[in-house]
């Protein structure tokens, strides 16, 4: 909960300080977004490539644990899909895009707002942020009226890192194994997906 209060704090501090104007426009006109963006693959390409157990336990497992990625990420794309329906100034596709950021607010957004423009962009952040909130506040009734797997599925992409206490705690101990396959998973799949959708 802690972690999620500093994200919003921080996406409220560079809205404050984009509208006041402290950062010099030539700055932001630099394709700074770019770099950011390299930097994150590059921090993720360390982060599971560093964790040695974890490569060495997902030789070990069934194949029926990717059932669960695969029904969160046909699962989120129906969903937004649907929605993007009934949203008149976006497109199905642009709904989609902004799901399929699946909880990683930092890279889909980037992603999107370099595609899309800011606003949509802005939308995906938000939408990214509110999964993972929501699923940090939600767990122990998604538990109970869905099953211990349903956490894991409502974090997307953060149920291997930010969510993974909370879905210990409540879904146990046996599921921290799916919960991280899943967020790699997941995680690996939105560059693809959201600049595929965001080019349709």
């Amino acid at each position: 909960m802690k972690g999620s209060l500093i994200i919003v704090g921080f996406f409220v501090l560079g809205v404050i300080v984009g509208f006041g104007g402290f950062i010099p426009k030539d700055l932001l006109h630099a394709d700074l977004s770019t770099y950011v963006l390299y930097g994150l693959m590059f921090l993720v390409g360390i982060t599971i490539g560093y964790d040695r157990e974890l490569l060495l336990s997902l030789r070990k497992t069934n194949l029926k644990i990717l059932l669960v990625p695969l029904c969160t990420i046909v699962g989120t794309l129906l969903g937004t899909g649907i929605v993007g329906i009934f949203l008149p100034k976006w497109t199905v596709a642009e709904s989609m895009a902004v799901g399929s950021g699946f909880g990683y607010y930092s890279l889909s957004s980037i992603f999107i707002t370099q595609y899309k423009g800011a606003e949509l962009g802005t939308i995906a952040l938000m939408s990214n942020i509110i999964r993972e909130i929501f699923t940090l506040l939600a767990t122990p009734l998604l538990v109970i009226y869905f099953g211990r797997l349903a956490p894991i599925s409502s974090a997307g992409a953060t149920s291997m890192d930010t969510c993974l206490p909370i879905i210990t705690k409540f879904s146990g101990k046996e599921y921290v194994l799916i919960a991280i396959v899943h967020g790699i998973l997941v995680d690996l799949s939105v560059p693809f997906l959201v600049t595929f959708l965001c080019s349709l």
